[in-house]
């Protein structure tokens, strides 16, 4: 993988099998293989959705640490120059819980998405209640990160209002089951041939005490094509070099977005850091 510079940007999507509710050692594990994987300095870094502990439902478990998944990751962007995407939880004053995703810049910033879209086949509307904003992370290069967790992929209408509010870089972490893994591969490809912009769609691997799961995480281009894709067992940190000005490019030549009917659209609250 290159080096970053005022053209590109470096990925890196690690996908693994998250150890059952111990934050400590997947912390450890992470930041092992990404210096392993010799990722760049100035490289995006997603983990999956709730990754440091796997799609738990025991808030008491996975959230009373004194925001360790926090400080971690401050601590991964000051010391190796990473922005990170990172899946995590946090629990709320009434006790219920938070399915995050935060983006940590090396510069300081920091802002977190809450997963807007709750699967209540898995329950998980039960434990977690639904965010209610979207986030806009500006990057460099005039690349806009927005970040969703899973089940939000579903839902073409977020990534819309994204898109219309500057977005052109998705980062889409997940816990997505090896049974409907098709139906990801398929649905990122699409997210990123609509919007005309760069998808990251980071997926863990194995299983848990009650799911097994899919892998196959995938970078795409703005045009559809995918850069870069995993095995649905394997652990691996997937790599690519983003050609920032090709996605432009191709914006600029098949402007297919500017002819959205903004009326059609709905609107959320946006959050920018």
């Amino acid at each position: 993988m290159g080096t970053a510079n005022s053209t590109t940007l470096d990925v890196a999507l690690v996908q693994y099998d998250i150890a059952w509710e111990k934050k400590s050692a997947n912390h450890a594990r992470i930041e092992a293989e990404l210096i392993a994987a010799e990722v760049s300095s100035g490289a995006l870094v997603l983990i999956p959705e709730l990754g440091d502990t796997g799609f738990s439902f025991d808030l008491d478990a996975i959230c009373n640490d004194g925001g360790q998944s926090l400080s971690w990751a401050r601590r991964m962007a000051e010391t190796h120059g990473w922005t990170l995407q990172i899946g995590h939880a946090e629990q709320a004053p009434d006790g219920r819980g938070r399915n995050c995703a935060t983006v940590v810049c090396p510069d300081g910033r920091m802002g977190t998405y809450q997963k807007m879209h709750l699967i209540s086949l898995l329950g998980e509307d039960r434990s977690y209640d639904p965010g209610h904003h979207i986030l806009l992370a500006d990057l460099r290069n005039g690349l806009t990160l927005s970040p969703s967790i899973c089940y939000d992929l579903r839902f073409p209408e977020l990534f819309r209002i994204s898109e219309h509010q500057g977005a052109n870089l998705f980062g889409v972490i997940a816990c997505w089951p090896v049974e409907r893994i098709d139906a990801w591969r398929q649905l990122l490809i699409s997210r990123a041939i609509e919007n005309q912009s760069w998808v990251l769609g980071c997926n863990r691997a194995g299983k848990d005490p009650n799911l097994s799961y899919g892998g196959t995480s995938i970078i795409i281009s703005p045009d559809g094509t995918v850069l870069a894709e995993a095995d649905r067992n394997e652990e691996v940190v997937l790599k690519a070099t983003l050609e920032i000005d090709a996605g432009v490019r191709f914006r600029d030549r098949f402007p297919f977005t500017s002819e959205k009917r903004l009326d059609l659209l709905g609107s959320a609250d946006v959050i920018r850091i």
